[in-house]
Formats: C-alpha cells, structure tokens, sequence
C-alpha cells in the first residue's frame, strides 16, 4: 500500500503549526512546514481571537503544502475548547470571538448556578466547572444583554468556523462539544433544560459528528487559490487534548497522563463517565475522546505561568530563552517556595513574577528572589499539582495509577518530568512532544480507512516515537512538601 499523506493544523492558545504526516506502513513521519503566532487581540478592554488571521495562516499551510508537489490525501484541524463565534443568518460572523481568558465571565458561574444546582449541572453534563466553559460565557451575554444572542443564527466553535470557512459546511466535532458543558452525557444530543436556563434557542447549534468524520473538501474556489486541489477535510477529534490523548503510545489501563502546554491536563481514559458526589466534589470533568472514551480529567494552569514570566522578563530587556531559566532553576533550592498553579490572580495577571511573588507572601511561602527561584517554584508545584489530582483521580475512579504519561510541549522540559517523578512517586514516560499535531494527522488515516482503530493508532505511535522515561528519586522530601502544597490549594 502507498504511503497515505496528511496535513495537520494545531492551534494552540498562543501559536499554531501546520503538520505534514506521511503513514508509510507502521510508522509516521512528521514534518512542520509553516509555524505562526496566535496572540490574544485585545479591544476595549475585552479580550479576542483573530479568526481571519488563522484562517489566512491556514491558507498559506495549504498552500506550502501544495508547492511540496506530492499528493495530499486529507487536511484537519484541532483547537483548544470552549471558544465560539456567533453567525448571522446570512452566514457572517457577528464579530470576533471572544477568549476565554476576557474578564466578561467574572460571576456568570455563580449565577448560572442560582438557576439550576450544581448537582444538576453535573449530573446532565459530566463537566468540570470552570468560568471559562462556554455555558457561563454564555450566561455572560445573557446578563449583559448581548444584541448577538437575539441576531445569532448559528454557534460555531473555533474548529467549526474554521471548518465552515473552509468547506461551507456547519457541524461540530463530539470530543470539542464535550467540553462546552452543553452537551448531556446520556443522550449525547444538547441539553435542552441548560438552553432554556440560557433563554437561548438549542437551534442554533450544529449536528454533532463523530471524530474522523469527513466533513467535505475544500471550496472549488479555495481549492484553486491554494493549489492544492479538492482536498478532503476531516473532523479529527477537534479539541486539541483530544487528538493528543489518542497520541499516548500506552497498552493496558493503569496508566495516566499529562498532556502538557499552556494548560496541564491531569487525566485517566475511561470507557464510563465518573458522575458520583466524589467526582463532583473534586470537579473532575468527563470530556469525550477518540472511540467513545472518556477522558477523566482536571485542567491545570500549565505552562501559562513560566510563558508569562518569560514574556514580562523579556519586556524588562532581559530576553532569556527556555534553556537558560531552566539552567537557572536547576541551581535554585529544591522545594523552597510552593504556589498553588491554580490560584486565581494567576488566570491573567499585568505581570505574572509579580503576581506569585504576591501570592507567597500571603500564604506565608519564601518569596522568590530571581527568576531561577521563581521558575524552580513555579515547576515544583506544577508536578505536586498533578500529584494532587492523580492522588484524587485514582480515589474517585478506583483504579491504580502506575504509570504517567507526559505528552506534549512540556515533556521535553527533563527538569519537569523529573519533578513530576519525584512528586507522584511513579515512573514518568515522556512523549511524543508532538502528540496532538500527530494524533490530529492518525484520525485523519482512521477516517480515510489507512488504520482501523485507536488500538492500531497507537501501535503507530510505539513503533514512531522513542520516550524518555524518568524515575523516581528522593521522594522522601518531595512527600514532607507535598504535606505543606495541600495547604495552599485552593481548586
């Protein structure tokens, strides 16, 4: 059989990447070909996503793509959750996406929750609560009055509108609609009793697909511009997590994983939904996956931290790169000055060094005093976090964690993975660092028929990649700080 060829777009919440795969047989070959920033645009003093700039940084992949002269077989994109556009009736955008990150969400939780419990909530949905999801953003526009909510034809989430730009088609993907918190988790359809709480018509949202569905091809009219032809465009699993978890090269069930970037997500994969009061009390959230799983999970602030550092030290003139903080934490004390990653003055502080050396001071912890002590603090507590939400997961689901699973941005960082070692006391398997932008291009082969299932995608990924693995070591100390960063957690 010819080697099937596939070109992936990842978009994070701070840059996106557009990704060749070619599946030759059993293994995969990846290669970036265009990498591009996705900055925050803000407007008023709320906070946007430039949809037409991705949607031009898209059409120029396609179009290097296209000038590599070798045949493309399908296209796919994944995005981070919950962000959403609204559409008029005649198709066009009624103004830029809002972030989840803009202040407008500030106590729509609270007030969504004053109509229907938080039990009832969670029994209908499975989701975790967080400001951020777009129930509450759309409680936000309900509270304020937003004139969008009366014109607004149809909700597209970010991967749909792309998609929609793309191929004219209007659908959305199962795993990104999971983690909206609008989806009922029994019937898998949207929830009416959560609309009507809205005071919002469920009309305007899509049909719901399943990952690998194709979509269509691209416009007649794109396809010449691009010169990449009719391509197929598949809804991969959409949410960039998604497409990441069915990248872990993991066999067997007791194993975990860290899908690690910008945010940190702390799961399991479970083929039920957790739904108890035990789940429900530790917010733990069921987002749907590749082949009906479920994939049990907490969001953790993740590398949001050390990239806001970063960006603050470089204004002051200091412009230090990743490997050098990480050479300057290594020389820091161990365990010295603990945070809670998830403390809320670190959502989007003006200057996030300031905003933890604030933070220590309150609880009592030693305040950093430069930037190797402030990335040492800020790793340290990023792997005792995630022992705090192993040690829960394993409690809720009854099953033991022997291994965790690092994939993404964060398992290159080895101060990282050691530490994650160290604080759950379990062996730590890094990689692939890649593992959205390929589990995005594998759904895209599932989808044409190249692999049958997730079991023979992740058989791909064993025989592609080759992970680091990290040992525990002196977990002695690492359990007396665990005792001291249980006190300061405060989600």
């Amino acid at each position: 059989m010819e080697p099937s060829r596939h070109l992936a777009f990842d978009l994070g919440a701070t840059s996106g990447r557009a990704i060749l795969g070619t599946l030759d047989g059993e293994t995969l070959d990846i290669e970036e070909i265009s990498r591009f920033p996705n900055p925050m645009l803000p407007i008023h003093g709320h906070l946007h996503w430039n949809i037409f700039a991705l949607y031009e940084h898209i059409l120029d992949g396609l179009r290097t793509a296209a000038v590599k002269g070798v045949r493309i077989d399908s296209v796919g994109i994944d995005t981070w959750g919950v962000d959403f556009g609204l559409m008029a009736q005649d198709g066009s955008l009624l103004g830029l996406p809002y972030t989840y990150r803009d202040p407008r969400t500030e106590g729509a939780m609270e007030r969504f929750c004053a109509k229907l419990p938080k039990e009832r909530i969670y029994e209908r949905t499975g989701i975790q609560f967080l400001p951020l999801n777009t129930l509450f953003q759309l409680e936000a526009m309900r509270r304020d009055a937003s004139p969008l909510l009366d014109v607004a034809g149809d909700l597209l989430f970010i991967p749909d509108l792309l998609h929609y730009l793309l191929t004219g088609v209007k659908k959305t993907e199962y795993t990104f609609a999971t983690t909206s918190q609008l989806l009922n988790i029994h019937s898998q359809g949207w929830d009416e009793e959560l609309f009507e709480a809205l005071g919002i018509d469920p009309a305007i949202m899509q049909e719901i697909v399943p990952p690998g569905s194709i979509l269509g091809t691209l416009t007649d009219d794109l396809a010449r511009r691009t010169g990449i032809g009719p391509l197929p465009v598949v809804a991969v699993a959409t949410h960039d997590t998604a497409s990441a978890i069915a990248a872990i090269p993991a066999e067997g069930e007791h194993w975990a994983y860290i899908s690690s970037g910008t945010w940190s997500l702390v799961g399991i994969e479970s083929k039920t939904p957790l739904l108890d009061e035990k789940s429900l009390a530790f917010n733990i959230t069921n987002e749907g996956g590749v082949e009906n799983r479920y994939r049990v999970l907490k969001n953790v602030t993740g590398m949001w931290l050390l990239e806001e550092c970063r960006k603050r030290w470089s204004e002051a003139g200091q412009e230090p790169s990743f490997d050098v903080l990480l050479d300057e934490a290594r020389q820091a004390r161990s365990l010295a000055s603990l945070i809670d990653p998830d403390y809320p003055a670190f959502s989007n502080p003006e200057h996030m060094p300031d905003a933890i050396a604030e933070r220590c001071r309150e609880s009592g912890e030693p305040v950093p005093k430069n930037r190797g002590e402030t990335v040492r603090c800020i790793l340290e507590s990023l792997a005792l976090k995630s022992r705090f939400v192993l040690d829960r997961l394993q409690e809720a689901s009854g099953r033991s964690i022997e291994t965790v699973h690092v994939i993404g941005g964060g398992s290159r960082n080895s101060l990282l993975c050691q530490f994650t070692a160290d604080a759950t006391g379990r062996p730590v398997v890094a990689g692939p660092v890649e593992a959205t932008a390929i589990g995005n291009l594998l759904v895209q082969a599932m989808a044409l028929g190249r692999l049958e299932n997730l079991d023979a995608l992740r058989a791909v990924v064993r025989n592609t990649v080759q992970p680091a693995v990290y040992e525990p070591q002196k977990t002695e100390a690492w359990d007396r700080a665990y005792a001291r960063f249980a006190k300061l957690v405060t989600n």
